[in-house]
């Protein structure tokens, strides 16, 4: 009976899994009008990392209210009616500012939401990310606090990111506002595979102007099953 729950479970979670994935890639396939992903989790989660107010208020509302302005601006403009999401970002350097800002928002935030899983649900990086994670920073040790000072270290609003860049190297980057490392006009280009918000919104309620201990704390919470995954998929 045991092992037919054990099964059971494996099977769920599996399920589970793919359809989260499947969700977070479809993201990119969207064309207009475009539609806000449903978290892949209750709300309250990610508590104590990530409160359920926060999570509440910045899926609820303001990645809604990227997707309410995309689809906004994509109405004024028919010739990008038909554009998937991954096109828009692709010349994200020819867009007006409203289709920019707020496409990447979109996309940024449907990313962010599938790279967090609750607290010790999250698993290990993969054999192979571990390892390629070892050969680009040494340790994950290392790599943690190389991420974590980039991230602390942009100023405002903006992402922190882990990349597999076109040599099939791990990179990280930041980006101001809703910038991500598939536009052009990124300073470093490449397939996010993780990503971290560190606009305030995405913290101030619970940590207010201590951005440090809200990314100590998010450690806790990276799905690095999806992580694994999407650097299988860009390598």
């Amino acid at each position: 009976m045991m092992l037919l729950r054990h099964l059971c479970l494996t099977g769920l979670l599996a399920t589970a899994a793919l359809a989260q994935a499947k969700g977070v890639d479809a993201v990119l396939q969207q064309h207009a009008p475009y539609a806000v992903p449903a978290l892949p989790y209750a709300a309250d989660a990610l508590e104590p990392a990530i409160d359920a107010a926060t999570m509440g208020i910045h899926h609820d509302r303001h990645h809604q209210a990227y997707v309410d302005n995309l689809n906004k601006a994509i109405a004024q403009d028919p010739a990008l009616q038909s554009q998937t999401l991954r096109a828009l970002l692709a010349k994200a350097d020819a867009l007006s500012p409203a289709l920019r800002n707020n496409a990447g928002g979109h996309y940024n935030h449907s990313l962010f939401w599938s790279v967090l899983a609750a607290p010790g649900q999250g698993g290990q990086p993969s054999v192979e990310l571990a390892a390629a994670i070892e050969k680009q920073f040494g340790s994950m040790e290392t790599f943690k606090e190389a991420f974590t000072k980039a991230a602390t270290g942009v100023f405002g609003s903006g992402w922190a990111w882990l990349i597999v860049g076109a040599d099939g190297s791990l990179q990280i980057a930041t980006t101001p506002n809703q910038d991500n490392p598939l536009m052009p006009t990124a300073s470093t280009r490449g397939q996010p595979i993780l990503a971290l918000d560190v606009w305030e919104h995405a913290y101030y309620l619970r940590y207010q102007n201590r951005r440090p201990d809200y990314l100590a704390a998010w450690w806790s919470v990276v799905n690095w099953k999806e992580v694994s995954r999407r650097f299988d998929q860009a390598s």
